[in-house]
């Protein structure tokens, strides 16, 4: 199986997890040069940052502090990102996806007080970017190199246990043919040589 294959399960198996369905709106699949919305929504207006984040690492895509016109865009997003709405509730556009956009995104806003608060908003989304015809060719064919170490650690495991049957056989024989000395009945009797018990 390609490396392609094992990541997309791997994201897929650890993330369908990590979303709970309330929360999130499932798995989205798109192609490559496709665009996805994210719509990052939060009840009360009493948060003061908002966050887009990406993958199990936590990757900030995206920042917004309430009252600011600045935003800050991860640099792999600058030339792809796009917002509409108003804090705290902004629609996320992110164009030309790639293979590399795979992964979970979701919103998460922040409240500034004595102990500082984060909280997930609503907008969770697990995407996949398909790689289309090169992805189906990688999975498709089976690596010749991997049938070949295959083939040969069969091929090892297969002599050693015909050898270990042979080793076991010729030992087998070996101790069959070897003469047990034989035990010789004698018709000795046993005195109790011992004199009477003094007193």
């Amino acid at each position: 199986m390609s490396a392609v294959c094992l990541k997309l399960l791997t994201i897929l198996s650890v993330c369908c997890t990590a979303l709970s369905a309330s929360e999130s709106s499932g798995a989205i699949w798109k192609d490559p040069g496709d665009s996805i919305t994210i719509q990052c929504r939060f009840p009360t207006k009493d948060q003061s940052y908002m966050y887009l984040k990406k993958g199990l690492n936590d990757f900030d895509v995206f920042f917004r502090q309430k009252g600011s016109e600045k935003d800050t865009i991860a640099t792999g997003f600058k030339s792809r990102l796009q917002t509409h709405g108003v804090f705290p509730n902004v629609d996320i556009l992110i164009r030309n996806l790639t293979s590399d956009d795979t992964d979970p995104y979701w919103c998460e806003y922040q409240k500034i007080s004595m102990s500082p608060q984060k909280t997930k908003g609503q907008g969770s989304v697990l995407l996949v970017v398909n790689r289309a015809e090169s992805t189906a060719q990688q999975c498709g064919e089976p690596n010749k190199d991997l049938v070949l170490v295959s083939v040969v650690i069969s091929a090892v495991v297969l002599l050693g246990i015909l050898l270990a049957f042979f080793v076991w056989i010729i030992k087998t024989k070996a101790l069959r043919t070897t003469v047990k000395p034989q035990r010789v009945s004698n018709n000795d009797v046993y005195e109790d040589m011992r004199g009477t018990v003094r007193r």
